[in-house]
């Protein structure tokens, strides 16, 4: 797993990006921990520089990336 960073968001803990893999990471506050697949670099950029985070993943990466539940 990549490193973690720690985001102010209602319902995500942290995000980390693994470059080489282009997996992205999402921790929620639940506990669980999402891998997407296939994520280039500069989507995870896009998301951690938008406002809301939670927003942002429910537009822009569920349901157009391939995850795993782990």
């Amino acid at each position: 797993m990549p490193e973690m960073v720690y985001v102010d968001s209602s319902n995500i803990e942290a995000i980390g990006h693994d470059a080489d893999a282009e997996e992205l990471h999402v921790l929620f506050l639940s506990g669980s921990i999402y891998g997407y697949q296939a994520v280039p670099v500069a989507v995870f950029e896009d998301m951690m520089s938008a406002p809301s985070k939670g927003s942002f993943l429910n537009r822009e990466i569920k349901g157009v990336y391939e995850f795993t539940k782990g």
